[in-house]
């Protein structure tokens, strides 16, 4: 399935950039890429889908190649979940699935809450539609301080982008994102920097350079409330050997995705699914075969399971 288009959706502080497979008339999948990432996260995963769909693959704000927010308007992740909206609004679409990876599968699985009558499926990649305070509570407070703080640091800032050659650009990537193999690297990159006279400067906006400018945190309580808001259909696709939580240092404990898991489950009940894949957290772009037979059989099939390992 070749690509079909790039598109440019008008905002009002630029652009959205987008990117599109096969036919409007199909039903619309939008695809969400994780945090700091572009929509060539989806490039390899794509071609291995039903082409009974029509996906398109955004470029959140401040990443890839859509339109840094302008200054003084700072990144949140409402920000995102409403860029969703957007988009959906500019194709005028009325009913559409989400499939997101990581940062996307947050953004999406709150978009879902939030307008519960617009999303048919949401495929959550190494993902949960939420993320959980467990780990964060005593944090948070220093969290929203940093944001602020970060921000208004980067917009003082005089400092011109960076330049480096290619090739330390993709070392630098790559030592960034251990999960991400050299070739698709190379790939992520080819959306996420700009060529200049002197080499390469990274497309993304300095502000979201921190998890907690971008990420929301939510406690358990409304997690429960949250999900029960949900009508779309949901297939939560976990890899192996991927993260556990937004802070490397607490992937050892793996109850809170289980809680969240369970959540899903006893809610959700035949509308919910879970996959296990071997694979690390960019498995769909590593090794997408893995993930594309499990996202074929819930985009085309009605009936649900509980629980499978691949």
């Amino acid at each position: 399935m070749g690509l079909l288009s790039e598109l440019k959706l008008a905002v009002p502080w630029g652009h959205i950039a987008v990117k599109a497979w096969g036919s409007q008339k199909n039903p619309p999948v939008l695809c969400l890429h994780g945090w700091l990432d572009n929509a060539n996260s989806f490039d390899r995963l794509i071609p291995l889908l039903s082409q009974d769909y029509y996906y398109v693959a955004m470029d959140f704000g401040g990443h890839g190649l859509s339109s840094h927010y302008n200054p003084g308007l700072p990144y949140y992740h409402q920000n995102f979940v409403s860029e969703v909206r957007r988009v959906a609004t500019a194709f005028k679409w009325t009913r559409f699935s989400l499939l997101g990876h990581s940062f996307g599968g947050t953004v999406g699985g709150m978009f879902a809450c939030i307008f519960p009558e617009l999303v048919d499926k949401l495929i959550l990649l190494d993902s949960t539609p939420f993320l959980l305070d467990s780990n964060e509570t005593e944090n948070i407070l220093t969290y929203k301080r940093r944001n602020i703080e970060h921000t208004l640091q980067v917009e003082a800032s005089q400092k011109s982008p960076r330049v480096l050659s290619p090739e330390e650009m993709l070392q630098g990537f790559l030592s960034n994102n251990s999960h991400v193999k050299k070739e698709c690297g190379e790939l992520l990159l080819q959306r996420g920097a700009t060529k200049v006279a002197t080499g390469l400067v990274l497309n993304r906006d300095r502000r979201i350079s921190l998890p907690e400018n971008s990420f929301e945190f939510m406690s358990r309580e409304l997690f429960v409330h949250s999900t029960r808001s949900l009508q779309a259909n949901v297939l939560l696709i976990k890899a192996m050997s991927g993260y556990y939580d937004v802070r490397r240092t607490n992937d050892d404990n793996k109850e809170p995705v289980v809680f969240m898991v369970d959540t899903l489950k006893t809610i959700l009940r035949e509308r919910f699914q879970f996959v296990e894949v071997p694979g690390n957290h960019y498995v769909h772009l590593n090794e997408p075969h893995l993930v594309a037979g499990a996202i074929n059989s819930f985009l085309q099939s009605q009936s649900r399971m509980t629980h499978s390992r691949l």
